[in-house]
């Protein structure tokens, strides 16, 4: 027996009742019960397809009903537009305390010096700092370090804590902490 994880939504145990219904007066024949009806749509098969199509019609139209309502409760609510915005002060200083002091946006390898860097993101800011990871990415195989640079792997874990002290300590030094 083929159990289906996942039903249409059209499919309601309402709905599987009635095409079981359907199915059993019908003999899986005409649905109006016509001996040797020669009109396709009349027949089981074509007539559930109409039926369903109807269905996730019905249901389409209900969902639009749905989120329209709550469209419209959400607007009878009166809250002031983000005029100041939701992000109150209280709000402000929980979210920038819990932002990590930077982001590695990527690795790559400098044209000029030929050595591997970073480049790391403040947060809250658009500032970008380069910053020269210098022999970090040496202990690691070249096609590892090719990966990490072009494809973004992950690093091994003494290679990462490695080039992540190197970064720490120069956004430190840039932000004088």
């Amino acid at each position: 027996m083929v159990m289906l994880k996942h039903l249409p939504k059209w499919s309601t145990p309402n709905r599987q009742a009635e095409l079981v219904k359907l199915f059993v007066d019908s003999g899986g024949f005409c649905v109006f019960g016509h001996q040797d009806c020669l009109i396709p749509s009349h027949h089981y098969e074509y007539y559930i397809e109409r039926l369903i199509a109807i269905w996730k019609a019905d249901d389409r139209e209900l969902d639009t009903i749905v989120w329209e309502a709550e469209r419209q409760a959400l607007h009878a609510l009166n809250e002031p537009r983000y005029r100041e915005g939701r992000f109150g002060t209280i709000s402000r200083e929980i979210f920038y305390g819990s932002q990590p002091l930077f982001y590695i946006e990527a690795l790559g390898m400098s044209g000029v010096k030929l050595q591997p860097f970073a480049k790391v993101r403040l947060p809250s800011s658009y500032l970008r700092l380069n910053v020269d990871l210098g022999d970090s990415l040496k202990g690691i195989s070249k096609n590892k370090r090719r990966k990490a640079i072009r494809h973004g792997k992950p690093l091994p874990a003494r290679t990462e804590a490695e080039v992540f002290k190197l970064v720490l300590l120069a956004v430190r030094h840039y932000l004088n902490i």
